[in-house]
């Protein structure tokens, strides 16, 4: 890497939820480093893990029924989970900001855009509320919100989703952070507002020179917006990789099926596209050995027994698994 020290490091985070029928591990000690100004996406399908792993990192797991069980958390040499909660609040939109999948559960409906981004800038900048106003407008302008002077002072449900959306990127960006973290950002908008959110993301991103978190199913945005991909299966790392070598060299047989089942313009018709066989394991009756043996091609005895830790690649990534693609 260009940037030998971590921004972020995790280290065998551990995050378990208590839930009626028993304790659920949904983050299985989880190691990942974010570097300056890079942008890392975290990949895996719906359940593995990837939006828990990003809540820890801002201890925004709600508690109870969660809490981060095990591992360490270091942001520029602090440890994020010694820090006091007055501590945290200093850190969350300042140090580290978050935009969320579903702008309309984030934004507090009784209050206008203006009112909700001044709170933020004036909590952590020493600015008077007509500087904060001011501050606000010009933030909705840069993040490309349509007349900016009217849309101030309406209430989030006034505005389109791409619009909300838009809202949760400038108040994310309010203070200067050096680390995003942008959960699913565009799950909830059509394919048109899509690209223009993520490529107003992309270009706010250089601009800042933050580093970013991506938490996203869609191998397509991966390959747009990523420099890294770490790919996480039933609460664990399986592999992590530049985004070019993921996607011309992946190792790891779960990395493989993701991207074969990428549609493509082919021969085949749309219902020969190939799937993943086979059902992530219950949480509660976790195997013993590899959690991805069930669905695996390539599986052996052996990896019914140990879990396979994760090893280095001869393309500088790193893989766990016993029988990994060549």
């Amino acid at each position: 890497m260009n940037h030998p020290t971590p921004l972020l490091a995790l280290r065998d985070l551990v995050v378990e939820f208590d839930t009626m029928a028993g304790r659920v591990r949904a983050v299985d000690g989880v190691s990942l480093d974010v570097f300056p100004e890079e942008s890392l996406a975290l990949v895996g399908e719906s359940g593995c893990g990837k939006t828990v792993t990003a809540l820890s990192i801002l201890r925004l797991v709600p508690q109870p029924p969660g809490r981060i069980a095990g591992g360490s958390i270091r942001f520029d040499g602090r440890d994020l989970l010694a820090l006091p909660e007055s501590g945290m609040r200093a850190v969350r939109g300042r140090d580290i900001a978050m935009i969320f999948q579903e702008p309309m559960t984030a934004l507090n409906p009784v209050f206008t855009v203006g009112a909700q981004l001044g709170d933020v800038i004036r909590r952590h900048q020493r600015l008077s509320r007509r500087e904060a106003r001011k501050a606000s407008l010009a933030l909705l302008e840069q993040v490309g919100i349509p007349e900016p002077g009217r849309r101030i002072d309406e209430y989030p449900h006034q505005l389109s989703g791409g619009q909300r959306q838009r809202v949760m990127i400038a108040m994310a960006l309010s203070c200067g952070p050096r680390l995003l973290v942008a959960d699913e950002p565009t799950t909830a908008l059509d394919v048109t507002t899509q690209a223009q959110v993520l490529e107003e993301i992309r270009r706010l991103q250089a601009e800042y020179r933050m580093a970013m978190i991506l938490v996203t199913h869609d191998l397509g945005i991966v390959a747009e917006t990523c420099t890294r991909a770490v790919v996480m299966y039933c609460g664990q790392v399986v592999e992590a990789a530049t985004t070019a070598a993921l996607f011309s060299r992946p190792h790891h047989p779960y990395t493989v099926g993701l991207l074969d089942s990428i549609p493509r313009l082919r021969e085949t018709r749309l219902a020969e596209l190939p799937v993943i066989p086979g059902r992530v394991p219950d949480p509660l009756q976790l195997p013993a050995g590899c959690r991805f043996a069930d669905r695996c091609p390539r599986v052996s005895a052996e990896c019914r027994v140990v879990s396979p830790p994760l090893v280095a690649t001869a393309d500088g990534g790193l893989v766990a698994c016993y029988h990994p693609h060549p």
